[in-house]
């Protein structure tokens, strides 16, 4: 029988081997189409100029306690967010500075003072008394805080506007009646507006409150806003 060359065998064998495999390798991503992809764009112009260029708007500070912060209601949702929407599209060229902290008091209110003053706000709107009526504090103390509030900012140069807001029936005809006339007294005394109900149509109003029936929903923080709007405006320039 014929013999085949040994060396034919080996060729052959090389070239079934390399007849099995005729797809090429997936190809890694070179470390420089990593870099591309995972680059980020650079942001608009516009963006950065907005990030960079300082806020020189003089300011309205909301100056108050939890029905300003917006206690229970999404963010952007308080009423001083509206207040802003409603000086904005009335081409009022303001910033609106949220000072609200649930929980103050008029005392708290006092010993916040500082911060506020530093703000150099053209316009303060005040409004604290809520939690000390709750608590049953002593009027005349809420009342002497209240005072020191609004003075302190009028000596500063800000123009104020006062918010009050009212008790549940539960607390009795002499201390609500007391309580209420604190923010007449005041409002009379400095010569400053006067929103005597902040919530005014508001509570009690299906979708304006919340659960709590004491803080106001979205939709009740827009009256809210509303409800300051015209104290406001007159103060400010265009």
């Amino acid at each position: 029988m014929r013999q085949i060359p040994i060396i034919l065998i080996v060729a052959g064998v090389t070239m079934a081997m390399c007849g099995c495999k005729t797809s090429s390798p997936p190809q890694t991503p070179s470390a420089t189409d990593s870099t591309l992809a995972s680059k980020p764009q650079s942001a608009p112009a516009a963006a950065i100029e907005s990030a960079t260029t300082p806020d020189n708007r003089p300011l309205v500070v909301c100056f108050g306690d939890s029905l300003t912060a917006g206690h229970g209601a999404d963010p952007g949702e308080s009423y001083p967010d509206y207040l802003q929407t409603d000086l904005d599209s009335r081409g009022y060229r303001y910033r609106v500075v949220n000072e609200g902290i649930s929980g103050n008091t008029t005392k708290d209110g006092v010993e916040r003072l500082d911060r506020v003053l530093a703000l150099k706000a053209s316009v303060v709107v005040v409004e604290f008394g809520g939690n000390d009526g709750l608590r049953g504090l002593r009027i005349e103390d809420s009342r002497a805080n209240l005072d020191k509030i609004v003075a302190t900012l009028k000596a500063s140069g800000a123009k104020v506007v006062l918010a009050g807001i009212t008790l549940p029936p539960d607390y009795g005809p002499d201390y609500i009646a007391q309580f209420d006339a604190t923010y007449a007294l005041l409002a009379k005394k400095y010569r400053v507006p006067l929103l005597p109900f902040l919530l005014k149509g508001v509570y009690g109003v299906d979708g304006m409150m919340q659960s709590d029936r004491t803080h106001a929903t979205a939709a009740g923080n827009k009256i809210v806003a509303e409800n300051i709007l015209p104290l406001v405006t007159p103060l400010l320039k265009k």
